[in-house]
């Protein structure tokens, strides 16, 4: 059996979740719950947490298993938990993955190693071997940091050579870059989309699924993308993803975790701000926002 078909049941909508904090930098596990309800319910194929829409490099582990153990209460579909680990060493990256196995995850999400240039390929090598002997669940590379990228070459002899890697999530470089490593990689394992602007052209690239911050901020909305792209329905598909595109681009770009809430706010499903010090969106950032989202509260209008 090839990767691809052992781990089929993880294709789709695998939408991130956004990690709600109390103004004193805890956890909120009600705003989680709430969050990871609302996706779920959307129809979603499976549900993400601790990536960086999760703010994944500041989380506590112990925050992460939380945050598993509530989808699990509310996971009436059993949908897959695909938990995002951004360690900066090894030995890091081990506990937390342990420790998600424990607690129920499906998969994992792991970023390479970022801090000071990161690590050379042989150093990645190690780093997802290590991951894949030790915790012994599969695994997906996160292909998003860019002093040190992941390319297809690499990515394809780890694949080859790394039990457990089942694939990657291509989020840097736009859409060349998604293609090289599809084209490269794409029979060896799971190759993600993380364009989240231009959903339905990375589908019809070939893309397995995606794992994309703009998938937690309108479930419903991509999930019935991906299943026009199922369809063949590309004139709907294609008019759907101009929404998400004006949306995205009023979003993304550094700081963006505080933008994608402030978007969550607009839409009626506000969680609070980022982790400090990023905190909350200003009122520039407010303003370019609502008015993305103008065509897409006229298509809600009109849905309803």
């Amino acid at each position: 059996m090839t990767k691809r078909e052992e781990y089929a049941y993880l294709s789709g909508i695998i939408a991130p979740v956004v990690t709600p904090f109390t103004d004193g930098g805890a956890l909120d596990e009600d705003a989680f719950r709430a969050q990871a309800k609302f996706i779920m319910n959307a129809g979603v194929q499976g549900i993400s947490p601790g990536g960086s829409t999760g703010e994944g490099c500041a989380i506590h582990d112990e925050e992460r298993v939380r945050m598993i153990e509530i989808i699990k209460e509310e996971n009436d579909r059993n949908i897959p938990i695909v938990a995002g680990i951004i360690r900066h060493s090894t030995r890091d990256a081990l506990k937390a993955g342990l420790e998600c196995r424990k607690a129920g995850a499906s998969a994992l999400m792991v970023t390479p190693i970022q801090y000071l240039g990161g690590t050379d390929m042989d150093g990645n090598y190690r780093y997802y071997q290590a991951i894949s002997d030790v915790v012994q669940m599969p695994v997906i590379i996160y292909n998003v940091v860019p002093q040190n990228i992941v390319s297809p070459e690499s990515a394809y002899e780890m694949l080859r050579g790394i039990e457990y890697l089942l694939g990657i999530k291509q989020s840097t470089g736009g859409v060349h870059s998604f293609m090289a490593m599809q084209q490269k990689c794409g029979r060896e394992g799971m190759i993600y989309a993380a364009t989240d602007e231009l959903p339905y052209t990375t589908y019809e690239m070939g893309a397995d699924g995606e794992i994309a911050a703009i998938l937690g901020l309108f479930p419903e909305l991509s999930v019935k993308i991906w299943n026009l792209y199922k369809q063949g329905k590309a004139e709907e598909g294609i008019r759907l993803q101009r929404l998400v595109y004006n949306v995205w681009m009023s979003i993304t770009g550094s700081q963006f975790p505080r933008r994608l809430k402030a978007a969550l706010d607009c839409i009626g499903r506000g969680c609070g701000g980022a982790l400090a010090p990023l905190g909350y969106a200003s009122e520039t950032e407010y303003t370019q926002i609502r008015n993305a989202l103008k065509p897409y509260f006229e298509y809600e209008k009109g849905e309803k």
